[in-house]
């Protein structure tokens, strides 16, 4: 048994409360930081800033050409190129294909 006087009895009811919805607030934040993409690599993201498409940069981050990139996803060079260039748009097909080999979330490819 404990006694404690009433005032810090109610100090620590206070507390606890406060624990609770700081435990509740915690919950929101990671149920939304779950649902949120991957962040870029920091490598990833440099490259864009300093004017690489994203095709580019991760396939460089990933230390892979464009020959041979184009190759495993059964694409020519050309074609790899231009979607890099902005002058094709990519597939669906394509970005789950190109996501498969860099092994990133498709996300980073949209």
């Amino acid at each position: 048994m404990v006694l404690l006087p009433k005032a810090e009895y109610d100090a620590l009811i206070e507390l606890a409360a406060e624990a609770e919805e700081n435990a509740a607030d915690v919950a929101i934040y990671d149920a939304r930081k779950a649902e949120a993409s991957p962040l870029l690599p920091a490598e990833v993201s440099m490259a864009m800033l300093r004017g690489d498409n994203r095709l580019r940069a991760l396939r460089q981050w990933r230390d892979l050409t464009q020959v041979h990139l184009a190759r495993e996803i059964e694409v020519s060079q050309g074609f790899l190129s231009d979607l890099e260039n902005g002058r094709r748009n990519m597939t669906a097909s394509a970005r789950g294909r190109i996501a498969r080999v860099l092994s990133v979330p498709e996300a980073w490819l949209e």
